[in-house]
């Protein structure tokens, strides 16, 4: 039964023997390998961040230069368009003031025609002068025709001053020279006779 025991211990532990070194080997591959894949993951991580990272600032810089080059075509634009504003800004104003040269030119033809009276050129005057006045008030430009208005010093300009009993003191008697307002600011002087 010794050897019995003994054979049978043998066995046991033989196979106690061989699974104590497999262990430890074992633990060791696994810590290794678990080592070696976190970092094998970690450098993936940080190649894949790197990647993103470079993509992220690559779309950043195409966005900036798209928003400079955009922000000199506005600026190009909007100074084209303030210099046509300058060049072109009288450009309703000046197709208003044809409509008066048209009349001015048909009121010579008349005047050089013969049988021409000096009442028709009168008249052709008259017309071209209501057709001026209506057409620079259509762009906010008034007359200033005081008669016997108050004198204002600050629309109006005295010639000269002279006594007139039946008339108010300081009041506008004739009117020597339109004055113009555009939009009510002063654009000429009313030149005026005011009652002493």
């Amino acid at each position: 039964m010794t050897k019995k025991k003994t054979e049978n211990q043998k066995p046991a532990e033989t196979s106690v023997k061989e699974k104590q070194p497999e262990a430890p080997v074992e633990a060791v591959d696994i810590e290794a390998a678990i080592k070696n894949a976190s970092k094998i993951s970690t450098d993936d991580d940080l190649e894949t961040q790197l990647a993103e990272a470079q993509q992220s600032a690559k779309d950043n810089w195409d966005k900036v230069l798209r928003a400079q080059a955009e922000m000199e075509n506005l600026k190009r634009r909007s100074a084209r368009d303030l210099e046509n504003a300058h060049k072109f800004a009288l450009d309703g104003f000046v197709k208003a003031l044809l409509e008066v040269k048209d009349s001015l030119t048909m009121g010579l033809k008349t005047a050089n025609e013969k049988g021409a009276t000096i009442k028709s050129i009168t008249e052709g005057l008259e017309i071209t002068d209501k057709i001026f006045l209506s057409t620079l008030a259509k762009f906010g430009v008034e007359a200033l025709n005081p008669v016997d208005e108050t004198f204002n010093p600050e629309f109006h300009e005295a010639v000269t001053m002279v006594p007139a009993p039946d008339k108010e003191s300081n009041s506008v008697l004739e009117v020597v020279q339109i004055g113009f307002t555009l939009n009510g600011r002063l654009v000429r002087p009313a030149m005026v006779v005011v009652v002493q």
